[in-house]
């Protein structure tokens, strides 16, 4: 191995799972860990996984360490976004009328959703049902570090309906909560009315927290909503493939 010029050697390790090669290949010998730590073996990573074009060169100043793991990471972080396992992982925050209901897409004076991998949806009552989850992002693979100084996106993706036969409303609440819950940043959307008589469509909503600051260690979601003509079952907002995903 000795013997080989640097350029092959560089190939040979970027075949390396990426892991390995920081927990056990960098401890080989100074000339694998200077090899290891360099900008190409991490840019030929990233382009054999697609994470960069292959006219990409060196010179651009990113730290291509960093954008291999993070987009090797990339995932939505919620759990069961779509109701598939019934109400598990998420906390019941309010349960007003007849409570949360899991239907099967399109439901009753429903639409098909944009997606073929969507089957099932969250439906609410006649008063106010929200629910939560709580992401530790450490527990999620990422460091502390990470979050401090590289600051990466938090892209928050939610999406709503109404029944074509009843109006509702709909809210998202969002915080980045630092290790003792304080809140660092914050996103609340505004209490959103789809009126009676609607088309049903499927409608996203997004957001994109940048320069939140050090210290964030857990990401809190809710969502909720009710229908608006009170009547007795689930005619209210139904929510779908709620998604966070932690990107550059």
């Amino acid at each position: 191995m000795e013997s080989l010029p640097e350029p092959l050697l560089v190939r040979i390790l970027a075949s390396v799972p990426a892991v390995e090669l920081i927990l056990v290949c960098r401890l080989v010998c100074s000339q694998w860990k200077t090899l290891i730590d360099s900008t190409a073996l991490w840019l030929l990573k990233c382009q054999q996984e697609g994470f960069a074009g292959e006219d990409v060169e060196e010179g651009g100043g990113e730290n291509w360490q960093m954008l291999y793991f993070l987009n090797e990471k990339k995932r939505n972080l919620i759990k069961n976004p779509t109701g598939e396992e019934g109400l598990e992982h998420w906390v019941e925050v309010e349960n007003g009328g007849d409570g949360w209901k899991i239907e099967e897409l399109p439901g009753d004076f429903g639409k098909e959703f944009p997606s073929d991998e969507v089957h099932k949806y969250f439906v609410t009552s006649f008063e106010w049902c929200r629910k939560s989850q709580v992401i530790d992002l450490r527990a999620e693979g990422y460091w502390e570090e990470l979050m401090d100084t590289t600051q990466p996106k938090i892209v928050v993706k939610d999406w709503y309906a109404a029944r074509c036969d009843a109006g509702c409303l709909y809210e998202l609440n969002v915080k980045l909560l630092s290790e003792t819950d304080e809140v660092v940043a914050e996103y609340r959307s505004e209490t959103i009315a789809l009126p009676q008589d609607n088309e049903g469509e499927w409608n996203e909503i997004t957001h994109t927290f940048t320069d939140y600051g050090p210290g964030v260690r857990f990401v809190y979601f809710e969502h909720g909503g009710q229908d608006t003509v009170f009547w007795k079952g689930w005619y209210g907002a139904r929510v779908t493939h709620s998604s966070v995903t932690v990107e550059l």
